[in-house]
């Protein structure tokens, strides 16, 4: 194999052919394209929008803001004017007239009316998460691991639970010896500030101490981690989460290029099969003044065996209890009822459970079970989010998403009755669903118009007709104005980066473009949009893909095959990509005569849990298959030389990379393997374990998903590429591979190593040079 060389000029002719483009040109600083907006926001008046942008080529985007009265003028917002503005977090009362807000650890609260904010509560500690209860006068908020209760009409503050680190028997057991009692006395009268320190927090404790009622009993933590503490809407009951962590054996990734001149160890994460928390959901009986942990050990199939063991006959499998993992608590809105979303730790299964808040009794309301492993928009507690999961008004009807159909659609389910309601039905999956000011509808964006487009949608609170708010083809990423009546639209198209627009929140009014952010340089050049199609894969199945195809006259038959990385995403689709560097790569290797196709391969977002489980125990198996029916397709239908085919992808789409050169050697002839899973048993926990189980468990799964196995059937140009400070795929993975290509004596691979790089690249000379040399390979191996 050559050695690629590292300066590639392509404004000039190229094996015959000729762009405008150039991989320095594509790879430099993304500001080159132009400014575009991200993370819109609304002011609490419903009259401003806010966005980062970059209208004036500063270092970074800044924040921006756009006054509705004003629409063609966009305004850099103030160093003063931020500091004065209104956090996003915070609760507002069931009018919205009022939110409760923490700020420099104390509570405010802001009247809509009069634009004011006010303090109300200043501790000497850091109050954080404040709600308004039931009873609008009082004001729940948490500080230092604890619920305590504002009441705003008599100033009286009340603690709730009391939870405390340690145990029991060790607090009491604590004592100073007089040595030591010696040494911080000694210390304390030497050092002021140490001393004003201590005195600032003993009065800050005597203050709260004195403002409060009577205090509730210690709950003591036992060397647990306490989380997702939410109080109840009447001031009843609180559920909390309790974490033994396991000690994980976590790795080191050395940084050999640290500003101290030393190797320096960097903390990353443990592997697959190394994590064993525990986590315990419990309920703070305020009456009662005690605490109670939910039992779990009743829930239906708490005891099932996963199918994958009967490929394992000579092994005895135990029925015993699973593990759990219970989501937050949900309260209904009187706060009589609450429900806890379970999954289990072998991720298998999801329960939703009522908990009777007296006994803490569970009762089972919905189960859902995948023997591949339970996910999906809007099911969650995977490793892309939490679950969609509340109460509506009524207090009797909980809502969720599920995959029970194939596609994740939204329910309502009775806790009363057990009825079980579809709001939403049909080949298409619901993402982001919430409740309207008045609780009377939803909004929810969907996918029902084309897998590849997004759009908003209004639907009546029971479920009926849904109102399409949204009218333009690609994505629409919608936010309310907090009135409801305006909703700024992120919108893009295949060819077309993000722009901010303004539309009133019917279906029948026009989106006014309030952004305009090509600069010149990238608006000179004509972009594609890629045609999307469909091939037959070997199982009948239909694969999505974006085509890029050449002008007859300067097609050269050779073919490059694009894998997406993070395996659970879309990439066939009609918006602008998140790949944006290699959209604007294919648009040159198009322009150079190359077919290159970028297909959703099994395994991807978009298509419903069939396509989303179809890699389950066997990464590189469907998804692998995809990429070679997808040549195949190419040469029956765009006469590709089967000679001149070359595959590239990073992270997953590396992986897959690596599978296609080492299993796949008749169908590729080169390939560039970017930040590479090469051994699936070196991955994370939470990714890997929901697909391949565990490798102690279903080592099966692994040994046929890892390339690290494959590697003597390497035939073709292999080129591989890694960062040094990768903390999420580390480089000892491609260690170890090349490791195995020098002991099975393979020649026809080289390795580019980027000392500065962590998973995602973020120097555009890094860009740059790993970019000439996938561009240099393709030429050198398929045009030869």
């Amino acid at each position: 194999m050559h050695h690629f060389l590292l300066i590639i000029g392509l404004s000039f002719p190229v094996f015959g052919q000729e762009s405008e483009l150039s991989v320095e040109k594509i790879m430099q600083d993304p500001a080159w394209m132009g400014t575009f907006p991200s993370i819109v926001h609304w002011g609490a008046d419903s009259e401003r929008i806010y966005f980062n942008y970059n209208a004036e080529n500063d270092p970074s985007d800044s924040l921006y803001k756009i006054n509705i009265r004003n629409r063609g003028k966009i305004e850099k917002v103030s160093l003063r004017e931020k500091r004065k503005m209104l956090p996003r977090y915070g609760d507002f009362n069931k009018k919205r007239s009022k939110k409760v807000y923490a700020e420099n650890g104390n509570l405010r609260l802001y009247t809509l009316k009069t634009g004011e904010s006010t303090t109300l509560l200043d501790l000497g500690s850091d109050i954080e998460n404040p709600k308004f209860l039931k009873d609008e006068d009082k004001i729940a908020f948490q500080l230092d691991q604890n619920v305590f209760v504002f009441n705003s009409e008599n100033g009286s503050i009340q603690q709730l639970t009391n939870f405390k680190e340690g145990s029991e028997k060790g607090e009491k057991e604590t004592e100073s010896s007089e040595k030591d009692e010696w040494i911080k006395q000694e210390n304390l009268q030497l050092l002021g500030v140490v001393n004003e320190r201590k005195l600032q927090k003993e009065s800050s404790e005597n203050y709260q101490k004195s403002i409060a009622e009577d205090e509730p009993s210690s709950f003591y933590l036992e060397g647990k981690t306490l989380s997702q503490l939410q109080v109840s809407p009447n001031a009843k009951f609180a559920g909390f989460q309790l974490i033994k962590r396991d000690n994980d054996e976590s790795t080191i990734v050395p940084n050999y290029v640290d500003e101290s001149g030393y190797t320096v160890d960097l903390p990353a994460r443990s592997k697959v099969g190394d994590e064993n928390n525990m986590v315990e959901m419990g309920i703070y009986n305020f009456s009662k003044d005690t605490v109670f942990i939910l039992d779990t050990s009743k829930l239906p199939g708490i005891k099932d065996i996963p199918d994958y063991t009967k490929d394992y006959p000579d092994k005895e499998w135990e029925e015993k209890e699973r593990q759990v993992i219970p989501s937050e608590i949900f309260f209904s809105e009187d706060g009589e009822k609450a429900v806890v979303n379970f999954r289990s730790a072998d991720n298998k299964d999801r329960w939703i459970a009522a908990v009777d808040l007296e006994t803490g009794e569970l009762n089972v309301l919905d189960r859902q079970r995948d023997e591949a492993w339970i996910a999906g928009p809007g099911v969650g507690y995977t490793y892309w989010g939490g679950a969609v999961m509340g109460w509506l008004p009524d207090n009797e009807h909980i809502y969720f998403q599920s995959e029970e159909t194939g596609y994740s659609h939204l329910y309502l389910l009775n806790v009363t009755t057990g009825e079980k309601t579809a709001l939403t039905n049909g080949e298409f999956e619901v993402f982001d669903p919430f409740l309207s000011n008045n609780k009377k509808h939803w909004y929810l964006t969907t996918s029902e118009i084309h897998p590849g487009e997004r759009h908003f949608y209004k639907m009546p609170l029971m479920g009926g007709k849904m109102e399409k708010l949204t009218s333009m083809t690609g994505k629409n990423d919608v936010t309310l104005s907090p009135d409801e009546k305006y909703m700024t639209i992120l919108h893009s198209y295949s060819n077309q980066p993000e722009e901010l627009y303004l539309k009133r929140t019917n279906s029948s009014a026009e989106a006014e473009k309030l952004t305009s952010g090509k600069s010149e340089a990238f608006s000179a050049y004509n972009w594609r949009e890629p045609e999307l199609i469909s091939f037959e894969a070997e199982d009948g199945a239909m694969v999505p893909a974006r085509l890029y195809l050449p002008e007859e006259n300067v097609k050269n038959n050779a073919a490059v095959v694009f894998v997406h990385g993070a395996g659970y995403l879309q990439n066939a689709h009609k918006w602008w990509s998140s790949y944006f560097r290699e959209y604007m790569f294919h648009n040159l290797l198009t322009d150079l005569g190359y077919t290159v196709i970028d297909i959703d391969y099994r395994g991807s977002a978009g298509y419903g849990r069939e396509w989303r489980t179809g890699i389950y125990r066997h990464m590189g198996g469907k998804d692998l298959s995809d990429q070679i029916d997808g040549v195949n397709y190419l040469i029956k239908n765009h006469n590709i030389d089967p000679e001149k085919v070359g595959i590239y992808g990073g992270s997953y789409g590396g992986f897959i990379t690596l599978m296609a050169m080492f299993t796949e050697a008749d169908t590729f002839k080169a390939g560039a393997a970017l930040r590479s899973v090469t051994d699936w048993a070196h991955y994370n926990h939470g990714y890997t374990a929901n697909i391949l189980n565990e490798p102690a468990l279903d080592p099966i799964a692994y040994r046929r998903s890892s390339p690290i196995y494959f590697a003597e059937g390497l035939e073709g140009d292999l080129l591989i590429a890694h960062g040094m400070v990768d903390v999420n795929v580390h480089f000892q993975d491609v260690v170890r591979l090349s490791q195995r290509l020098i002991e099975l004596g393979k020649e026809d691979w080289e390795m580019a190593i980027y000392p500065v790089e962590d998973h995602g690249f973020v120097e555009p000379s890094s860009w740059t040079d790993e970019y000439k040399r996938i561009l240099e390979l393709f030429n050198e191996s398929l045009l030869k």
